[in-house]
């Protein structure tokens, strides 16, 4: 068997000071640094995910129209513009692991890192079963948005699946508890790293 891991959205916007700021962002960004940086060579793929919204764009109804208030469900404020601050990793996040950079978002709404291309191009799925992968574990931020949607794709692409515990945060404690009950009903486990 073969396992990868995939790193959700750590990015500037998603941490404390961002744009859409996650309390405990840049602890999960120093944790999964340390563990890839302690894991690495157990993993066939690093993938690392990335929203790379277009600019001068409201992304397909992603970010929220000019003199609207987001409705922090299917519209937001603008956040993770492709090559501004808030769309580069998080400082403590260490990159030097990563194998593969995936970009999601650009001109529409995508949560999943299932739902972005590599540089080359190449879909998520398509890279992990290139590379012989079965399982796949995930990390990052948030857990009730990117992560779940990301965690419940792997899981609908037919990979054994683990979350693990301590290396992500989440917007709200109640939606973040709701989103660990769906994708452990999915077949995800939480594990320790």
């Amino acid at each position: 068997m073969s396992r990868a891991i995939l790193i959700v959205d750590v990015q500037n916007d998603f941490v404390e000071g961002g744009a859409l700021g996650v309390t405990g962002g840049t602890e999960v960004a120093r944790g999964i640094s340390h563990h890839v940086a302690a894991h690495a060579t157990e993993y066939a793929v690093v993938a690392a995910s990335r929203d790379w919204h277009a600019a001068d764009s409201d992304n397909g109804g992603h970010f929220h129209a000019p003199g609207e208030e987001p409705d922090f469900n299917r519209t937001w404020p603008v956040h993770c513009v492709s090559g501004d601050h808030g769309s580069e990793y998080a400082p403590d996040f260490d990159t030097g692991h990563v194998t593969h950079h995936v970009r999601k978002g650009m001109g529409v709404p995508a949560y999943s890192a299932f739902e972005g291309v590599t540089e080359q191009g190449e879909a998520l799925a398509t890279v992990l079963r290139e590379a012989g992968v079965t399982e796949v574990d995930v990390v990052g931020i948030a857990t009730d948005y990117c992560v779940r949607a990301s965690v419940l794709d792997a899981c609908r692409e037919g990979f054994d699946v683990r979350l693990l515990f301590g290396l992500h945060a989440g917007v709200a404690e109640g939606t973040s508890a709701a989103a660990l009950e769906e994708m452990t009903a999915a077949g995800a486990r939480v594990s320790a790293p």
